[in-house]
Parts: C-alpha cells; structure tokens; sequence
C-alpha cells in the first residue's frame, strides 16, 4: 500500500507580502522520511514551513501544486490534528497569562491561548496532564507562560503540538534562545519522539540541532534547493562551507555534527 507525500511542491511561487520568496520551488518528503531543511536566515526555511502549516499559499498556477498528505486543500482543522507545530513566532504570539496545562489544552483548540468562550472539557485537561506527564513537565501545569523560561515555554509548545498525538512535527530553529541544559534536555526529547516513528521536519541554521535519527538532509539557499541528500554526504566542509559562504570545518561525535570556523 502507498500512502501519500507529506510534502509534495512543485514549480511553486511564492510571496510574504510583496516579496518572492520562491520562484518555480520544488520538494517532497515521504512520511516517515524525518529531514532537516538547512539554509542561512533568509533563504526560505520558514516560508517552507509556513507553506506546510497553511499560514501561507502558493500563487495559483496550472502548472504547479503544494499538496500535504495528498490534498491540494486540506481542511485546516484535520490538518492541525495530524501536523503538529512549534515556532518562534507561535511562542512569541501566545497569551502570556495562559497557564502550562493551558498552552497544552490549547492545541485541541488551534488558539494562542484559553478563552472564556471556549468549551474546556474534563477529558480534554485531564489529556494535558497526560502530555505534560509524558514530557516530565507537570510542574509547569499552573505556571503562567510569561514566568517561564525560553526553554520551559518551548516544551509547553511541544505538548501542544503533541496533543491530537499527531504522526508529524515541524519544528522551526527548535533550540533558539535555549541554553545547554536546555537545548540537550529538548533534542533528548525530539529523539525520542524519532524513535517513536514521528516524522520530523526540523528546520535551522544550527547543525547541532540536528539529531542522529534524521538521515536526510536538504540545502536551501536564496528561496532554491541547492543541494538534497544523505546527512554524511551533506554535512561537510565543502558543501556548509559553499551554503553559507565563508570556510568552515564541521565535526561529528556520538552522530551529533557541530561546525567551525576553518
């Protein structure tokens, strides 16, 4: 049995206000093909993402599609129950007094935050407790988003884009702002969910975020694909050297790459 693409661009344009980002863009990424898309800021990753979660949509053109899971127009909501999220602009938008199990909860209702007009109902908070049980995070269950730290706020999105326990996660430049403690504590649970058979599309310009699980990786460089293959062949002197244009030297330890002035 097949199943469809997660991913399936083709000869895409695209635009963030007045601006083209793409110009006869085109990828696909199987389900259960986890990959890291790596490019310096400005390149496109976000609008790629973007265009996966929905926020964004191609100019419409006989000649080109972006289909998600098969569908053209997918109805945003089943969407949402099948694709998580986490982003900076996600935790950058949520309400600040909302609390933990609140972020969590709010996932079941595709909001920035609880409302009063919203219908929480007991099955669905005792679910959140569940989601931060499992991410060891129940600490944080009445803590008010504002009072946590960038790394507590990020494991409270992750429960909220783990709440419909979905079979993929994009993820964007997941450990900005965090520190060591936090950046490790958050790729342990990524790999776990990686060993879990999530799909993962896991966007950065920080190669160390990159877990050993994701095999596959795809170059973007000034709204193209540059260069799209197997994480050893990729990862490289040459090839990060040329994407962002001054002379590095990567490493490699325990799966882990990290990279370095050359």
């Amino acid at each position: 049995m097949s199943y469809p693409k997660l991913l399936d661009i083709h000869n895409a344009t695209v635009y963030r206000d007045t601006k083209k980002i793409f110009d006869g863009f085109s990828l696909s990424v199987e389900q259960g093909q986890s990959t890291a898309i790596i490019g310096p800021n400005g390149a496109g990753k976000s609008t790629l993402l973007k265009l996966l979660s929905r926020e964004l949509y191609p100019v419409v053109n006989d000649d080109s599609h972006v289909k998600i899971l098969g569908m053209e127009r997918p109805v945003l909501w089943e969407l949402r129950e099948k694709i998580g999220l986490v982003s900076a602009d996600l935790q950058q938008g949520f309400v600040p007094e909302v609390s933990g199990l609140g972020v969590v909860v709010s996932g079941l209702h595709n909001s920035i935050g609880l409302f009063h007009y919203q219908d929480v109902t007991e099955s669905q908070v005792d679910r959140g407790r569940q989601v931060l049980a499992d991410l060891g995070i129940e600490n944080l269950a009445n803590r008010p988003f504002r009072q946590m730290s960038t790394g507590q706020q990020r494991r409270c999105l992750l429960g909220r884009a783990l709440i419909h326990n979905p079979d993929h996660l994009i993820l964007d430049e997941p450990t900005s702002g965090l520190d060591l403690n936090a950046t490790y504590h958050y790729l342990n649970t990524i790999r776990q969910l990686l060993q879990q058979e999530k799909t993962i599309l896991l966007a950065t310009h920080h190669i160390h975020e990159i877990p050993p699980e994701i095999k596959r990786v795809v170059f973007i460089q000034s709204g193209e694909v540059v260069a799209d293959g197997n994480k050893e062949e990729m990862l490289t002197d040459r090839w990060m050297s040329q994407l962002f244009e001054l002379p590095l030297s990567v490493t490699e330890s325990n799966g882990f790459y990290q990279v370095l002035p050359a």
